[in-house]
Protein backbone atom coordinates (compact mmCIF):
# COMPACT_ATOMS: atom_id res chain seq x y z
CA UNK A 1 0.00 0.00 0.00
CA UNK A 2 1.91 3.19 -1.31
CA UNK A 3 0.69 5.62 1.49
CA UNK A 4 3.17 8.22 0.18
CA UNK A 5 5.60 10.44 3.05
CA UNK A 6 2.81 13.03 3.66
CA UNK A 7 -0.93 12.75 3.22
CA UNK A 8 -3.79 15.00 4.28
CA UNK A 9 -6.48 14.35 7.33
CA UNK A 10 -9.29 16.40 6.76
CA UNK A 11 -12.73 16.75 7.78
CA UNK A 12 -13.93 19.02 5.06
CA UNK A 13 -14.79 16.76 2.67
CA UNK A 14 -17.71 15.24 4.97
CA UNK A 15 -18.97 19.03 5.47
CA UNK A 16 -19.54 19.47 1.59
CA UNK A 17 -22.14 17.83 -0.30
CA UNK A 18 -20.72 14.45 -1.70
CA UNK A 19 -20.51 15.46 -4.85
CA UNK A 20 -18.43 18.71 -4.39
CA UNK A 21 -16.19 16.46 -1.80
CA UNK A 22 -15.65 13.81 -5.14
CA UNK A 23 -14.90 16.86 -7.46
CA UNK A 24 -12.34 18.00 -4.55
CA UNK A 25 -10.95 14.95 -3.72
CA UNK A 26 -9.90 14.75 -7.64
CA UNK A 27 -8.15 17.67 -7.60
CA UNK A 28 -6.41 16.84 -4.32
CA UNK A 29 -4.99 13.97 -6.47
CA UNK A 30 -3.80 15.73 -9.37
CA UNK A 31 -2.08 17.85 -6.35
CA UNK A 32 -0.47 14.71 -5.71
CA UNK A 33 -1.13 13.63 -2.51
CA UNK A 34 -1.39 10.05 -2.49
CA UNK A 35 -3.55 9.43 0.71
CA UNK A 36 -6.38 11.26 2.62
CA UNK A 37 -7.70 10.28 6.25
CA UNK A 38 -11.16 10.98 6.90
CA UNK A 39 -12.68 11.04 10.78
CA UNK A 40 -15.96 9.57 11.81
CA UNK A 41 -17.07 10.85 15.38
CA UNK A 42 -20.49 13.04 14.01
CA UNK A 43 -19.71 12.92 10.16
CA UNK A 44 -20.54 10.64 7.45
CA UNK A 45 -20.14 6.72 7.67
CA UNK A 46 -16.89 6.38 7.08
CA UNK A 47 -17.40 3.16 4.60
CA UNK A 48 -19.99 4.93 2.79
CA UNK A 49 -18.19 8.05 2.41
CA UNK A 50 -13.96 6.94 1.31
CA UNK A 51 -15.79 4.40 -0.83
CA UNK A 52 -17.43 7.37 -2.61
CA UNK A 53 -14.54 9.50 -2.44
CA UNK A 54 -12.39 6.47 -3.53
CA UNK A 55 -14.58 6.08 -6.75
CA UNK A 56 -14.35 9.89 -7.60
CA UNK A 57 -9.93 9.16 -7.82
CA UNK A 58 -7.93 6.44 -9.61
CA UNK A 59 -4.79 5.74 -7.41
CA UNK A 60 -5.06 7.24 -3.98
CA UNK A 61 -5.16 5.80 -0.44
CA UNK A 62 -8.27 6.88 1.59
CA UNK A 63 -8.16 6.00 5.16
CA UNK A 64 -10.22 6.05 8.26
CA UNK A 65 -8.76 8.38 11.27
CA UNK A 66 -10.66 6.85 13.01
CA UNK A 67 -13.47 4.24 12.29
CA UNK A 68 -14.88 3.93 16.13
CA UNK A 69 -15.17 0.15 17.17
CA UNK A 70 -18.21 1.31 19.49
CA UNK A 71 -19.97 2.64 16.38
CA UNK A 72 -20.31 -0.90 15.10
CA UNK A 73 -20.04 -4.74 16.36
CA UNK A 74 -16.66 -6.56 14.76
CA UNK A 75 -18.56 -8.40 12.13
CA UNK A 76 -19.94 -5.34 10.66
CA UNK A 77 -16.46 -3.80 11.09
CA UNK A 78 -14.48 -6.87 9.26
CA UNK A 79 -17.47 -6.85 6.33
CA UNK A 80 -16.82 -3.35 5.82
CA UNK A 81 -13.35 -3.77 5.65
CA UNK A 82 -13.39 -6.29 2.96
CA UNK A 83 -15.72 -5.16 1.08
CA UNK A 84 -14.48 -1.73 0.31
CA UNK A 85 -10.88 -3.32 0.15
CA UNK A 86 -11.98 -5.37 -2.67
CA UNK A 87 -13.38 -3.19 -4.49
CA UNK A 88 -10.92 -0.78 -4.31
CA UNK A 89 -7.52 -3.22 -3.85
CA UNK A 90 -4.68 -1.72 -1.93
CA UNK A 91 -6.61 1.90 -1.76
CA UNK A 92 -7.71 1.31 1.58
CA UNK A 93 -6.18 1.39 4.81
CA UNK A 94 -8.92 1.00 7.56
CA UNK A 95 -7.96 3.16 10.77
CA UNK A 96 -9.79 1.64 14.43
CA UNK A 97 -9.77 3.01 17.60
CA UNK A 98 -11.55 3.06 20.98
CA UNK A 99 -12.72 7.00 20.71
CA UNK A 100 -13.54 8.85 23.85
CA UNK A 101 -15.57 8.41 27.24
CA UNK A 102 -17.68 11.10 25.98
CA UNK A 103 -18.57 10.10 22.79
CA UNK A 104 -18.81 6.30 23.52
CA UNK A 105 -21.19 6.92 26.89
CA UNK A 106 -23.11 10.33 25.44
CA UNK A 107 -23.20 9.25 21.14
CA UNK A 108 -23.29 5.36 20.73
CA UNK A 109 -24.51 4.70 24.51
CA UNK A 110 -22.24 2.40 24.90
CA UNK A 111 -19.98 1.41 27.84
CA UNK A 112 -16.62 3.06 27.48
CA UNK A 113 -14.59 0.69 29.97
CA UNK A 114 -11.22 -1.12 30.23
CA UNK A 115 -10.02 0.27 25.62
CA UNK A 116 -6.84 -1.85 25.73
CA UNK A 117 -9.11 -4.89 26.34
CA UNK A 118 -12.08 -4.01 24.74
CA UNK A 119 -9.44 -3.22 22.13
CA UNK A 120 -7.64 -6.89 21.71
CA UNK A 121 -11.69 -8.66 22.24
CA UNK A 122 -12.45 -6.97 19.20
CA UNK A 123 -9.29 -7.71 16.95
CA UNK A 124 -9.69 -11.24 18.07
CA UNK A 125 -13.62 -10.84 17.27
CA UNK A 126 -12.82 -9.12 13.72
CA UNK A 127 -10.57 -12.02 12.48
CA UNK A 128 -13.02 -14.97 13.41
CA UNK A 129 -15.35 -12.82 11.42
CA UNK A 130 -17.53 -14.60 9.12
CA UNK A 131 -17.69 -13.22 5.03
CA UNK A 132 -19.45 -14.88 2.39
CA UNK A 133 -19.04 -12.34 -0.02
CA UNK A 134 -16.14 -12.20 -2.58
CA UNK A 135 -13.16 -12.07 -0.59
CA UNK A 136 -10.44 -9.15 -1.82
CA UNK A 137 -7.75 -9.69 -3.85
CA UNK A 138 -5.31 -8.02 -1.84
CA UNK A 139 -4.81 -8.34 1.81
CA UNK A 140 -7.22 -6.06 3.53
CA UNK A 141 -4.89 -2.92 6.10
CA UNK A 142 -5.30 -1.19 9.18
CA UNK A 143 -3.95 0.74 11.95
CA UNK A 144 -5.06 1.52 15.04
CA UNK A 145 -5.26 4.72 16.91
CA UNK A 146 -3.10 4.66 19.63
CA UNK A 147 -1.39 6.78 22.16
CA UNK A 148 -0.10 5.04 25.10
CA UNK A 149 2.93 2.55 25.07
CA UNK A 150 -0.20 -1.04 25.33
CA UNK A 151 -2.13 0.00 22.67
CA UNK A 152 1.12 1.17 20.42
CA UNK A 153 2.66 -2.61 20.79
CA UNK A 154 -0.87 -3.97 20.21
CA UNK A 155 -0.93 -1.43 16.95
CA UNK A 156 2.33 -3.10 15.57
CA UNK A 157 1.47 -6.34 16.41
CA UNK A 158 -2.07 -6.86 14.90
CA UNK A 159 -2.13 -4.64 11.93
CA UNK A 160 -0.08 -2.43 9.86
CA UNK A 161 0.97 0.38 12.89
CA UNK A 162 0.02 2.85 14.71
CA UNK A 163 -2.13 6.41 13.88
CA UNK A 164 -1.37 8.91 16.48
CA UNK A 165 -3.39 12.35 16.83
CA UNK A 166 -3.06 15.29 18.40
CA UNK A 167 0.27 14.79 19.24
CA UNK A 168 3.96 16.71 19.80
CA UNK A 169 6.51 15.45 18.20
CA UNK A 170 8.54 13.98 20.91
CA UNK A 171 5.38 11.43 20.86
CA UNK A 172 6.51 10.67 17.58
CA UNK A 173 10.18 9.28 18.92
CA UNK A 174 8.23 7.90 21.66
CA UNK A 175 5.85 5.88 19.24
CA UNK A 176 9.12 4.85 16.82
CA UNK A 177 10.93 3.24 20.37
CA UNK A 178 7.76 1.54 21.18
CA UNK A 179 6.62 -0.04 18.30
CA UNK A 180 10.44 -0.55 16.85
CA UNK A 181 11.61 -0.77 13.44
CA UNK A 182 8.89 -2.57 11.17
CA UNK A 183 5.93 -1.35 12.18
CA UNK A 184 4.17 1.91 10.16
CA UNK A 185 3.90 5.00 12.17
CA UNK A 186 1.49 7.59 10.19
CA UNK A 187 1.01 10.84 12.98
CA UNK A 188 -1.49 13.68 12.41
CA UNK A 189 -0.04 17.64 12.42
CA UNK A 190 -2.18 19.93 12.68
CA UNK A 191 -0.97 23.20 10.57
CA UNK A 192 -2.16 26.84 9.85
CA UNK A 193 -0.46 29.02 6.90
CA UNK A 194 -0.60 32.47 9.28
CA UNK A 195 2.29 34.17 10.34
CA UNK A 196 0.64 36.27 12.88
CA UNK A 197 0.90 34.68 16.40
CA UNK A 198 -2.32 36.01 17.78
CA UNK A 199 -4.06 35.11 14.69
CA UNK A 200 -2.61 31.54 13.72
CA UNK A 201 -2.63 30.61 17.93
CA UNK A 202 -6.45 31.69 17.72
CA UNK A 203 -6.98 29.81 14.91
CA UNK A 204 -5.13 27.08 16.80
CA UNK A 205 -7.41 26.90 19.99
CA UNK A 206 -10.53 26.82 18.18
CA UNK A 207 -9.15 23.59 16.80
CA UNK A 208 -8.19 22.47 20.17
CA UNK A 209 -11.20 23.21 22.43
CA UNK A 210 -12.24 19.68 22.01
CA UNK A 211 -9.78 17.59 22.29
CA UNK A 212 -8.38 19.12 25.62
CA UNK A 213 -11.09 18.26 27.03
CA UNK A 214 -10.72 14.39 26.21
CA UNK A 215 -9.06 12.82 29.01
CA UNK A 216 -7.32 10.49 26.64
CA UNK A 217 -5.40 13.42 25.12
CA UNK A 218 -5.12 15.66 28.20
CA UNK A 219 -3.31 12.14 29.52
CA UNK A 220 -1.12 11.96 26.60
CA UNK A 221 0.00 15.79 27.01
CA UNK A 222 1.09 14.93 30.83
CA UNK A 223 3.23 11.85 30.09
CA UNK A 224 5.50 14.27 27.72
CA UNK A 225 5.95 16.53 30.57
CA UNK A 226 2.74 19.86 29.78
CA UNK A 227 1.29 20.55 33.24
CA UNK A 228 -2.94 19.98 33.00
CA UNK A 229 -3.35 23.92 34.21
CA UNK A 230 -1.12 25.20 30.47
CA UNK A 231 -3.21 21.98 28.85
CA UNK A 232 -6.34 23.40 30.01
CA UNK A 233 -5.51 27.27 29.46
CA UNK A 234 -4.10 26.25 25.93
CA UNK A 235 -1.22 27.91 26.62
CA UNK A 236 1.62 28.89 23.78
CA UNK A 237 3.89 26.23 24.78
CA UNK A 238 0.62 23.47 24.05
CA UNK A 239 -0.19 25.23 21.29
CA UNK A 240 2.71 25.32 19.55
CA UNK A 241 3.47 21.77 20.32
CA UNK A 242 0.37 20.77 18.44
CA UNK A 243 -0.61 23.24 15.72
CA UNK A 244 2.34 24.00 13.94
CA UNK A 245 1.91 27.61 12.43
CA UNK A 246 3.85 30.50 10.20
CA UNK A 247 5.61 30.20 7.00
CA UNK A 248 5.08 27.63 4.71
CA UNK A 249 8.91 26.68 5.90
CA UNK A 250 8.50 26.77 9.50
CA UNK A 251 5.01 24.20 8.62
CA UNK A 252 7.33 21.76 6.68
CA UNK A 253 9.79 21.57 9.62
CA UNK A 254 7.89 20.38 11.36
CA UNK A 255 6.55 17.82 9.51
CA UNK A 256 10.10 16.99 8.43
CA UNK A 257 10.72 16.57 12.44
CA UNK A 258 8.21 14.02 12.48
CA UNK A 259 9.91 11.83 9.53
CA UNK A 260 13.54 12.66 11.66
CA UNK A 261 11.62 11.33 15.30
CA UNK A 262 10.64 8.33 13.04
CA UNK A 263 7.22 8.91 10.93
CA UNK A 264 6.74 6.68 8.05
CA UNK A 265 3.75 9.08 6.97
CA UNK A 266 2.54 12.50 8.38
CA UNK A 267 -0.89 13.47 7.75
CA UNK A 268 -1.28 17.19 7.47
CA UNK A 269 -4.63 18.62 8.97
CA UNK A 270 -4.70 22.35 7.53
CA UNK A 271 -6.53 24.51 9.31
CA UNK A 272 -7.87 28.05 8.84
CA UNK A 273 -10.26 30.82 10.01
CA UNK A 274 -12.95 29.74 7.97
CA UNK A 275 -14.25 26.07 9.55
CA UNK A 276 -15.90 23.66 6.82
CA UNK A 277 -14.46 25.27 3.11
CA UNK A 278 -12.16 23.58 1.43
CA UNK A 279 -8.75 24.89 2.24
CA UNK A 280 -7.66 24.29 -1.67
CA UNK A 281 -4.50 27.06 -2.12
CA UNK A 282 -3.25 25.73 1.21
CA UNK A 283 -3.33 22.10 0.13
CA UNK A 284 -1.59 22.96 -3.02
CA UNK A 285 1.11 25.17 -1.41
CA UNK A 286 1.56 22.38 1.01
CA UNK A 287 1.92 19.94 -1.81
CA UNK A 288 4.18 22.35 -3.71
CA UNK A 289 6.49 22.33 -0.40
CA UNK A 290 6.70 19.06 0.57
CA UNK A 291 7.19 17.17 -2.44
CA UNK A 292 10.93 15.94 -1.58
CA UNK A 293 10.59 14.91 1.70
Amino acid sequence: MKLGRVGLWSADFDLQPMKKAQEAIAQVEEMGFGTVWVPEAVLREPFASTSLLLSATKNMVLATGIASLHARTAQTMQAGWKTVTEAFPDRFLLGIGVSHAPMVDGVHKGNYDKPYSTMVSYLDAMDSGIFFSPAPSTAPQRVLAALGPKMLKLAAERGLGAHPYFVPVEHTAFARKTMGAGAVLAPEQAVVFETDPDKARAIARTHMNTYTRLPNYVNNLLRFGFTADEIVKQEDRVVDAIVAWGSTENIVARIKSHFDAGADHVCVQVLTANTGTLPMKEWQELADATRSL
